[in-house]
């Protein structure tokens, strides 16, 4: 497949117009249609919808998005690295893979601080879900993942060497003026009456099994594409959601967080292959332990911290995690 069509489609489903997607890439908006129903007739599925005030993905091309949105960035990175072999380039890039709430924050500010220490070094953020991130380690195209055991989990492979980071105490995320807005930690059961906006099914899981501990549901109404897509339903007034603490930082200023009673948690790790590491790996864990430590979030991450996180039952792999550093 030609990936300047796909370089249109993404820029299409961006944009949520055929004629400003032609404007940026420079194409007549008839040359943009044929390439879309190009790709379309070659996938056999349709891949956008036409509504009021343009276009939008169809759930075969939401999901056929984000899959190519990952090829072109790795494509443009082997461009970039073949580019810099022509330019004298020296150096083995680093190639830095982070779950979105963790790359939101944390990584960035742990990459910086190893530029700082160890100067100019070639580096790329590939974010995904802690699968495929866990897949691509294995793969040998990312050199470090900072993932979590949130469900589904963190798979096991003997290939992959995991150290953990941390606990991650989940927050509500509640628009500004909200009632609870300013308030301590809140039980689960006052926000029961609440509607719930989710954007994947593991954060969706935690917040379902803490609210089962407490004895009542949750309304999980609305669904998002993504996390941006989620505080958005959530800075309108639609919904409050359940988001990870270390993006406490991060958000947008038009929401704001209340803390759980009894948080659930979920564990944080670096994976690496154990097979021709990084050389950069090592210090940039070091380096991401110091961002969480200087974060100031409500994180455990002292061994005593994190037994009683887990005696709660909230993170089984972080509770295994422990017991296998003898912690």
């Amino acid at each position: 497949m030609d990936l300047t069509v796909w370089r249109t489609f993404v820029t299409v489903c961006r944009l949520g117009s055929l004629s400003a997607a032609a404007d940026e890439l420079n194409h007549t908006q008839s040359a943009v249609s044929r390439q879309i129903a190009g790709l379309e007739r070659q996938l056999g599925v349709p891949l956008v919808e036409r509504h009021a005030r343009g276009v939008r993905p169809t759930p075969a091309g939401e999901v056929f998005r984000r899959h190519a949105l990952t090829t072109l960035t790795e494509a443009d990175r082997a461009v970039r690295a073949a580019r810099d072999v022509r330019d004298g380039g020296s150096g083995r890039p680093l190639a830095v893979g982070a779950v979105p709430s963790l790359a939101s924050g944390i990584v960035p500010e742990a990459v910086r601080g190893l530029l700082d220490r160890a100067g100019h070094i070639r580096w790329s953020l590939v974010p995904g879900l802690t699968g495929q991130l866990h897949r691509r380690v294995i793969g040998g195209d990312i050199d470090l993942a900072v993932v979590t055991d949130a469900p589904p989990g963190l798979p096991h492979a003997p290939q992959v060497e995991r150290r953990f980071l941390g606990l991650d105490r989940m927050v509500v995320v509640l628009p500004a003026d909200h009632p609870r807005a300013g308030a301590g930690p809140v039980h689960i059961r006052t926000l029961a009456d609440e509607i719930w906006a989710e954007d994947n099914d593991g954060s969706a899981a935690l917040l379902r099994r803490h609210a089962a501990r407490a004895g009542v549901g949750v309304r999980i109404d609305l669904g998002a594409a993504d996390l941006p897509g989620k505080l958005a339903l959530v800075a309108t007034g639609h919904a409050i959601a359940l988001v990870p603490g270390v993006l406490r930082r991060a958000l947008r200023a038009d929401v704001t967080t209340v803390g759980l009673v009894d948080a659930p948690t979920r564990g944080v790790y670096t994976i690496t292959p154990y097979r021709d590491p990084h050389p950069c790996a090592a210090p940039l864990h070091d380096e991401l332990t110091s961002a969480f430590a200087a974060a100031g979030e409500p994180m455990a991450t002292s061994p005593v911290e994190a037994r009683e996180a887990v005696a709660a039952g909230e993170s089984e792999e972080a509770q295994q995690e422990l017991r296998t550093q003898g912690r």
